[in-house]
């Protein structure tokens, strides 16, 4: 039986939004925001038929705002808005993201702002139901204006135009729709104009960036207590009485997380008396502060795009008060693209701090009487050399995508538009970000988990043995060297998948949404 999540404007929350990006539920509007859907398309409707001059209703877009449009030719503006606007590029945006991006779109009309008819919110719902998914170009927009192109390539397969997939299948929309036994909907007053304007598609970008990294953040976490053990290093640093005196929550939680994860580790209770250390290097022993750090990132941009996702973003906007219909800004992706770069900025740095944990661990100088590399017979053979080598540049990789891009703009659409936030690309560039920091981590896996190997008879704690096991049913321990790129990618997808969370079955973990 399929669950249905039921979309109320204003009240989504991230755990929400969570649900819907992972486990692709199936989502509808409430039905009690119907009458004030109405309620606006009525205002809509009257001000085309009016004398009044109102922005998108009965005048051209952009800089060809003076120029009135005549009733007859009302609905062809908006047919051809679609049809001009549809002019994204590069690869499609993965289901995932475009189904996320109709939900969203969703929550803003359903906040009866926007003056579509509630035939809109349906054909949504439809699609979604029936598994007709759009295909959006994932580059052509500037984040401001809204999402224009990308929004426009969705809104042209709901009126029969451009294409969709169905049915694993991609085809041209209009036969994507019957094969669905759904009809194109025909677009009215300021319709397309509601639907293409508005920040959905950077949100649900950057939304998407925020989950894949944060789960790569808790793959770090027990990773990073892996490393620990690997190198006998103190787990002192984690105590929570050291972070309590700073205050950052985010600090705090990570110490928590790595005290828990270390908790019954022999590893660790062999060595804290009399050992010969007296601290360790800022990549173990900084990990509170420096996780932390990201982790208090991570939240701050996931509560931004919970706002963002119960917003309003197009323009004009029917007032509720008044029913007056005014022009304003909220299409500007400005939030967002903060957002994304803080989002961005938190990955390169988890992948940093990763990335040094498994330079130490191979390096004989540094890890504590652990061999060259971690091979069982190095010289002959190389071990982890080659793999640590690929985490720095996949580290360096990410460490230049961290440029924000929230500080270019770039004026558009003869100078009308001549402040724009570049919120989409931001955030698109979070997947190839979580890719590379998965691939970083998961490393760190394969490297951690050799050095702890080798501490035995001595034995790591509970939960991270279980993270250790689970890695050895798809990834075997080093012995000779072997062709080692496939065992990467398989490290990464236990990262990546949540495979190892749930493995080391811990509650020692913090989440993304904090308990109000």
């Amino acid at each position: 039986m399929t669950i249905i999540m039921t979309l109320t404007p204003g009240q989504i929350t991230l755990q929400d939004l969570t649900e819907i990006y992972w486990q692709d539920k199936l989502v509808r509007l409430n039905p009690t925001t119907r009458t004030r859907i109405n309620a606006a398309a009525v205002c809509i409707s009257d001000a085309a038929e009016g004398t009044e001059t109102i922005y998108g209703v009965n005048t051209g877009f952009g800089k060809l705002a003076n120029t009135r449009i005549a009733l007859k030719d009302i609905i062809r503006l908006q047919r051809n808005l679609i049809l001009s606007h549809s002019c994204g590029v590069g690869p499609p945006l993965p289901e995932r993201i475009v189904r996320l991006v109709m939900a969203l779109k969703l929550l803003s009309l359903g906040r009866g702002a926007s003056g579509v008819r509630w035939e809109i919110i349906s054909q949504i719902q439809a699609m979604l139901a029936k598994g007709v998914t759009p295909i959006m170009p994932a580059q052509g927009s500037v984040g401001a204006s809204g999402d224009l192109a990308p929004l426009a390539h969705l809104t042209a397969a709901m009126i029969g135009e451009g294409e969709a997939v169905y049915k694993g299948r991609r085809m041209p929309s209009r036969k994507a729709l019957a094969e669905a036994e759904l009809k194109p909907v025909t677009l009215g007053p300021k319709e397309g104009l509601g639907m293409i304007n508005g920040t959905q598609v950077s949100t649900a970008l950057a939304l998407g960036g925020v989950f894949e990294i944060w789960r790569c953040a808790m793959g770090s976490l027990i990773t990073g207590a892996l490393s620990t053990d690997a190198i006998m290093a103190s787990s002192t640093p984690f105590r929570s009485e050291i972070h309590a005196l700073r205050g950052h929550r985010g600090q705090i939680d990570t110490g928590i997380a790595l005290s828990g994860l270390m908790a019954g580790s022999e590893i660790r209770e062999s060595h804290r008396d009399n050992d010969e250390r007296i601290q360790d290097p800022y990549s173990v022993r900084c990990q509170p502060q420096v996780l932390g750090a990201c982790i208090d990132l991570l939240r701050q941009a996931g509560r931004t795009l919970e706002v963002e996702a119960n917003a309003v973003t197009d323009n004009p906007l029917v007032l509720s008060d008044d029913g007056s219909i005014v022009s304003g800004g909220n299409f500007h992706a400005e939030p967002v693209a903060f957002a994304a770069d803080q989002i961005a900025l938190a990955s390169a740095e988890i992948g940093a701090i990763s990335q040094r944990r498994i330079a130490l661990l191979v390096d004989p100088a540094m890890n504590f009487g652990l061999p060259a590399f971690l091979s069982p017979d190095p010289g002959v053979n190389s071990g982890l050399m080659a793999a640590e080598i690929t985490s720095a540049a996949l580290m360096s990789e990410n460490k230049q995508r961290a440029s924000p891009s929230s500080v270019d703009s770039t004026p558009t659409s003869a100078n009308q538009e001549d402040h724009v936030s570049m919120a989409t690309h931001g955030a698109r560039r979070l997947f190839d970000m979580a890719d590379n920091l998965g691939r970083i981590i998961g490393i760190e896996l394969m490297t951690a988990a050799q050095g702890v190997e080798y501490r035995a008879p001595l034995t790591t704690s509970p939960p991270l043995a279980r993270a250790m096991a689970r890695l050895r049913e798809d990834v075997a321990t080093m012995g000779n060297d072997r062709y080692l790129a496939p065992d990467i990618e398989k490290a990464n997808s236990l990262i990546r998948s949540g495979a190892l969370i749930d493995a080391a079955h811990t509650d020692a973990l913090p989440k993304l949404e904090l308990a109000v």
